[in-house]
């Protein structure tokens, strides 16, 4: 293993403005010491296009970015602003992993950060210090991270030259390329040892865990598939199946793919997307999907499509519903029960986390979230649209801003929920009433960049006893507390793991 410490200087923020829709409060970051753990024989290249993006933006759009800075419409460049019921306790910059920060997992006193050249690993113990106990370096896009008992699964979603933490990128459209999953031991979070490897067809975008006692199953999200690339043929309208046993991870393999789009010819079934429906992302796959392991049901957020789905025989999920929205949705990203299991939110990724949509001109329904009721039991359950929810501050057209993932805060008899936007920061908002949405909390930052758009913004914001954790894709780690009277019986819930997307029955609700 190799060792490297680094200092880090603690970062500066400016001094708060007053504004008529938000304050600025300063904060300043924590210096830390970090370890680097090497998890394979030689330290890997990132892949291509890893780096931070930068567009290109008219000159009208700079002007009016300096302008809404300048009048206090948005903040300045990196200023940190949020609501009066959140405040900042914590940001830890990145350190030896410097690509683009990811996903987040939740176990005990630690945090788990996935960054597409690996994944971090942080003591939380104390909010307002997080301390690093580990960075792994594993690169391979998106470093989609879970962890269940001993064991950490990250996604590698590039084709990669072989499975292990030191390989480079190689076309997909090379037999031997490698895309999949991998499985490490954390019986020893100081040193996270890499076990196994599964390769999955078009690699894995993200995936999602059901839990059992001897083994642990992985639904597993990839998309896009080509004629031209040997492990990823089309239709692909499924997703895989991963059996883990617990006690020998190293047989973890493939034991099914599922077809959830049924259909006919080269293009399968699931949305067509354009020319037949223009602007709408066509149905290869699914993206991201969330389980209710206490229901046995799941929710699938799969590009043109939306559908709940039975998970009793976790190898076999039925469909029970299917929905489109071919009028605002363009690319359904992720799904969030209620803590009823009566609604769905599902997200809608315009512009997939690279573009501008928080403005006037993209509108309140679109890059939204859409909230569905789910009326009727069993097989005759039924997806209902009841509104759309997006956060009320318009962004400059330099920041990348949609709706992204996000978490239950768990209120007994209320419908709340704390969640990314990218450079639209982090939002806290209310949908105990479908219909009518609201958001209650928010905390920021100003863009990138006022002059190009560059990728940045919290990638994921949970809340995990008590705290809100974003991993910012740019800035780093955050810590935020939340202090108002509608959330505030949240801090009573403890949990000793949280995978979000393994949505746990926090109440033990009764159907």
């Amino acid at each position: 293993m190799t060792s490297l410490r680094t200092p880090r200087t603690p970062s500066i923020t400016r001094d708060p403005r007053a504004r008529i829709r938000r304050l600025g409060v300063a904060s300043a970051a924590v210096g830390l010491l970090a370890t680097l753990l090497t998890a394979g024989p030689a330290v890997a290249i990132p892949d291509p296009g890893d780096a931070l993006v930068e567009g290109k933006v008219s000159s009208q759009q700079r002007a009016e970015a300096r302008a809404a800075i300048q009048s206090g419409e948005i903040p300045g460049v990196d200023e940190i602003v949020h609501s009066s019921n959140i405040e900042h306790l914590a940001n830890v910059p990145k350190d030896a992993l410097q690509s683009l920060n990811t996903d987040l997992a939740f176990q005990g006193k630690y945090a788990f950060a996935g960054n597409y050249d690996g994944f971090r690993i942080f003591d939380i113990s104390n909010p307002k210090a997080p301390k690093t106990v580990a960075q792994v370096l594993c690169p391979g896009s998106q470093n989609d991270i879970s962890v269940s008992g001993n064991l950490l699964f990250l996604s590698t979603d590039s084709s990669r030259s072989d499975n292990s933490c030191s390989s480079t990128s190689q076309p997909a459209s090379v037999k031997e390329s490698w895309e999949g999953m991998k499985i490490f031991d954390i019986s020893d979070v100081r040193n996270p040892k890499y076990v196994s490897a599964v390769e999955t067809a078009c690699g894995s975008h993200t995936h999602t865990l059901v839990p059992k006692k001897k083994d642990v199953y992985v639904y597993v999200s990839s998309y896009s598939p080509n004629a031209a690339f040997p492990d990823c043929q089309p239709p692909h309208d499924g997703i895989s199946v991963i059996k883990v046993p617990r006690k020998a991870p190293q047989k973890a393999a493939v034991v099914s793919f599922p077809v959830l789009f049924p259909g006919t010819g080269p293009d399968g079934g699931g949305n067509p997307g354009g020319p037949t429906n223009p602007g709408v992302s066509k149905t290869t796959g699914c993206h991201d999907i969330t389980v209710l392991p206490e229901e046995d049901l799941a929710a699938g957020a799969c590009m043109g499509d939306g559908i709940l789905f039975d998970i009793k025989d976790p190898e076999r999920p039925k469909v029970i519903d299917q929905v489109q929205d071919n009028v605002n949705f363009a690319f359904w990203h992720s799904a969030t029960f209620n803590l009823k299991a009566n609604k769905v939110v599902f997200t809608d990724e315009l512009g997939g986390g690279g573009a501008a949509t928080c403005n006037a001109q993209v509108g309140p329904n679109r890059g939204a979230n859409g909230i569905y009721d789910i009326v009727g039991k069993g097989k005759k359950s039924k997806l209902v649209f009841r509104s759309y929810f997006k956060i009320p501050r318009h962004q400059a057209d330099t920041e990348n801003c949609v709706a992204h993932n996000g978490s239950l805060i768990p209120v007994k008899g209320k419908d709340l929920m704390v969640q990314s936007w990218y450079q639209g920061g982090v939002s806290v908002w209310d949908f105990t009433d479908s219909s009518r949405p609201k958001e209650i909390g928010y905390f920021e930052r100003g863009p990138v960049s006022a002059t190009t758009m560059a990728t940045g913004g919290s990638w994921s914001a949970y809340y995990y006893n008590g705290y809100i954790y974003s991993n910012d894709i740019a800035k780093g780690f955050d810590v935020l507390k939340l202090s108002d009277r509608r959330t505030d019986p949240a801090k009573r819930i403890r949990m000793d793991e949280l995978n979000v997307q393994t949505q746990p029955d926090y109440f033990d609700y009764d159907d």
